[in-house]
């Protein structure tokens, strides 16, 4: 298929690069010039991008981010054709996503919501679980795309449904995290080291996926972004906004968005979400040093 493929970043970059490896013919832009995939043809602008593809693909930091690569000057908007279908594969808001799939349909296109987990190693390897939202028959369409990228997708309903069930995976893995971080901090200070205590949580029923992937991670101090910190707050961000609009009281979240709060106030945004644990360790007056140490 003809894609062009809008956001170049951490899972965008390799996103687009295995389109082409699959044997798409691939068009990328990145707001931030100098960002190429190889075997793509780069454009200019999201428009030139977007003139005679077949798919318009987007993996972009935020709501506003979306909303100027379709609306703004030069966006997707003048490149739009019957027949054509946007994907979104950003985290964004699943009310901004109803009102987006509608201004695009209304000139001829398909609008589909699908945004990713897996991470960046995910992004990588090709093995993103895409959360799907729209139109079964433009899903069916999209299937090459998806295997080219990912391991599997799972349809949640109409469009915004697949940004809706994105976000309350994000909830999930926030508030797990933030149980391994206090319970991990709690022993440390209490003489039970990470290493004593991490096969007692792996054998018990308190494992998790969440701390399989990020306990070797802990362990050895390393916090740099899969995820950076200042997206999960985003979303965590974005997860509130929607309970208030469903008003639907999220009292745990409010908690741990706070903790992400006062982690960028302490200059970790750029840091993987991991590295909520370490505030922890600073409020508890704890020290910890990485395995490799």
């Amino acid at each position: 298929m003809r894609v062009a493929f809008l956001g170049l970043g951490i899972m965008g970059r390799p996103m687009a690069a295995n389109l082409v490896k699959a044997g798409h013919e691939v068009t990328v832009w990145n707001r931030t010039p100098g960002r190429a995939v190889e075997g793509a043809q780069s454009a200019s602008s999201p428009a030139e991008a977007a003139r005679g593809a077949e798919v318009v693909w987007m993996c972009v930091s935020d709501t506003n981010a979306v909303e100027s690569l379709l609306f703004g000057p030069q966006g997707v908007q003048d490149s739009l054709a019957q027949g054509m279908t946007v994907v979104d594969s950003s985290t964004i808001s699943p009310s901004a996503t109803r009102s987006f799939a509608e201004r695009v349909r209304g000139r001829g296109a398909e609008y589909v919501d699908a945004p990713v987990t897996g991470s960046k190693a995910g992004a990588e390897n090709g093995t993103l679980i895409f959360i799907v939202g729209g139109d079964e028959a433009a899903i069916e369409h999209l299937k090459p795309l998806f295997a080219a990228m990912g391991k599997q997708f799972f349809r949640m309903g109409e469009t915004s449904k697949g940004q809706a069930a994105k976000l309350v995976m994000n909830l999930q893995i926030a508030l797990i995290y933030e149980g391994f971080s206090e319970a991990l901090t709690l022993a440390t200070k209490l003489g039970v080291p990470a290493e004593t205590l991490l096969p007692l949580v792996q054998a018990s029923m308190v494992r998790s996926g969440v701390v399989e992937y990020k306990a070797p991670f802990v362990m050895k101090r390393d916090f740099s972004p899969n995820f950076p910190l200042r997206l999960m707050h985003k979303d965590l961000r974005l997860a509130l906004d929607a309970a208030k609009e469903a008003r639907v009281k999220l009292p745990g979240l409010e908690t741990v968005e706070e903790i992400y709060e006062m982690a960028t106030e302490d200059g970790h945004e750029n840091l993987d979400y991991a590295a909520t644990l370490t505030l922890l360790e600073k409020w508890a007056g704890v020290e910890v040093k990485g395995a490799s140490a």
